[in-house]
């Protein structure tokens, strides 16, 4: 879309996940301006004992040059005072401990985070996981901020003490601008910590976890802004020195708004570095166990599962095993290789499990290698392996009394790859929608910053192209032994 046929008002909208932070801006019917887009790598530090973690100021460094970036760029697009809010969504959750000053102690720390598996086990042991599960839609498991903090508290006491609040890099991103600090419900409800139904901190695990709610960022919904950047800003980002900012979103929440799934009948489907299937609901009363429930906002929540696994596994086969032919090229060689006809059985868990087993310190595994397994047919089996986790989940949604008749595909690593749209396709038995607009996350946190403006955008509209990949029935039987196969692999395993 042109800024010359675009609608005003128009929006920035910041996307800061796993592996990259861009910046774009969209009008007010949810269509990004071409021409204006920003990004910024991220390094996120992993290690063998399960760290992984980003370094608070390199990552509020990144945004501050996509900021630059894409306000360049507006200058010769946008008329003069255009952008009327700007949109945050945020990877989720993450975790990091500021001093009394707001100066962060600690790293960020991410979902993938596994040193913590032995305290979630303690947490497990002692407390009720199902009713904590229930209450707050979220496992004790490696994710989240429980196990997260109670290893922090066992490992690093000192830190944990001189802690004076706790943030996730949303609320620590607006204290860092405005000199305040406020989280969504939509954030707050992927730490583990908050009340669904209450929309308040529950105060029984915060007391089990030695926190006080004062330690905590104040609560809000997504529609609630904050202007005024502290005087340090103003000189840089003068043409957003009073514009509303919205409090950052998760960033699936944000995917299933911009796929334009904001109902029961549609699924969202995103494979970035990691991947997610979810729904929205106007509530979920009782949340399935492998599955978890968040918040969109006060009307909506969210149900499904993520995997710590996506483009991350494809990236690694590709590096591992010295795979660089051209993306094109690569791909239709994947596309010719039969389904599962490699001999292998691939469980995926390079950064441990999360849904729907959420075993955090498991590891991966490869068996039924031989001499003539070739490196191409690892990299498909891994491909399909991953695919495997989201039928697994669609059959827990399925058992929950959802049944979406649609599924919309997004996400940089899945749009990247028909050959995995088309494995995907055939391993759920659904055809696959492509979504019209490669950025489904920072479209979605764009829909509801114009929403909270005043400004009704049906998400749907352009967000859709046509059905672009069918599922062919005799790879479906073929896959669904391969994820009997998996499981069986799975239950010796773990």
């Amino acid at each position: 879309m042109t800024s010359k046929d675009a609608a005003l008002p128009f929006v920035l909208s910041l996307d800061i996940g796993t592996s990259s932070v861009r910046a774009f801006v969209f009008d007010a019917r949810g269509r990004r301006i071409s021409g204006i887009g920003a990004r910024e790598p991220l390094a996120v530090r992993v290690s063998s004992d399960g760290a992984a973690e980003i370094d608070a100021a390199e990552l509020f460094d990144a945004v501050a040059r996509c900021l630059d970036g894409a306000l360049a760029q507006s200058v010769d697009l946008l008329p003069p005072n255009a952008i009327a809010g700007v949109a945050v969504t945020t990877l989720a959750p993450t975790l990091v401990a500021l001093d009394r000053d707001g100066v962060p102690l600690t790293p960020v720390f991410t979902y993938a985070e596994t040193r913590c598996a032995q305290d979630a086990a303690a947490l497990q042991a002692r407390l009720d996981e199902r009713e904590i599960h229930q209450r707050t839609g979220c496992l004790l498991r490696t994710s989240y901020w429980p196990a997260q903090l109670a290893w922090l508290r066992r490992t690093r006491p000192a830190v944990f003490r001189q802690a004076a609040f706790w943030a996730t890099f949303g609320d620590y991103l607006e204290l860092r601008l405005f000199g305040r600090r406020r989280i969504s419900y939509s954030v707050a409800s992927w730490t583990g910590l908050l009340d669904r139904m209450l929309l308040s901190w529950d105060l029984r695990l915060l007391g089990e976890l030695g926190l006080r709610p004062g330690q905590l960022a104040s609560l809000v919904d997504r529609d609630v802004p904050i202007q005024g950047l502290l005087p340090e800003h103003t000189a840089r980002w003068a043409e957003l020195a009073d514009v509303p900012w919205f409090p950052a979103i998760g960033d699936g929440a944000a995917a299933s708004i911009g796929s334009g799934c904001s109902g029961p009948t549609r699924a969202a489907l995103t494979v970035g570095t990691t991947g997610a299937l979810r729904i929205t609901l106007p509530t979920v009363a009782h949340v399935p166990a492998g599955l978890w429930c968040y918040r969109i906002d006060r009307h909506r929540a969210l149900l499904g599962g993520a995997t710590s696994e996506g483009g991350n596994v494809v990236a690694w086969l590709r590096d591992t095993l010295r795979i660089d032919e051209d993306p094109d090229v690569l791909d239709r060689a994947l596309s010719a290789l039969p389904p599962d006809g490699h001999g292998l059985t691939i469980l995926p868990f390079w950064a441990g499990e999360r849904s729907p087993g959420w075993s955090g310190d498991v590891r991966a595994a490869i068996t039924g290698l031989s001499l003539g397994v070739t490196a191409l047919e690892i990299l498909r089996a891994g491909m399909e392996s991953v695919a495997y986790r989201f039928a697994l989940i669609l059959e827990q949604i399925e058992q929950a009394g959802v049944t979406p008749s649609a599924f919309i595909a997004g996400g940089g690593a899945l749009l990247a790859s028909p050959a995995w749209m088309q494995i995907i396709a055939d391993v759920l038995g659904r055809p696959l929608i492509i979504a019209a607009e490669p950025e489904v996350s920072a479209r979605g946190a764009a829909i509801l910053a114009l929403d909270a403006l005043g400004v009704a955008v049906d998400e749907r509209d352009t967000a859709t192209g046509a059905v672009g990949f069918v599922p062919n029935p005799d790879n479906y039987s073929r896959y669904r032994a391969a994820i009997a196969r998996q499981q069986a692999l799975y239950r010796r395993m773990i």
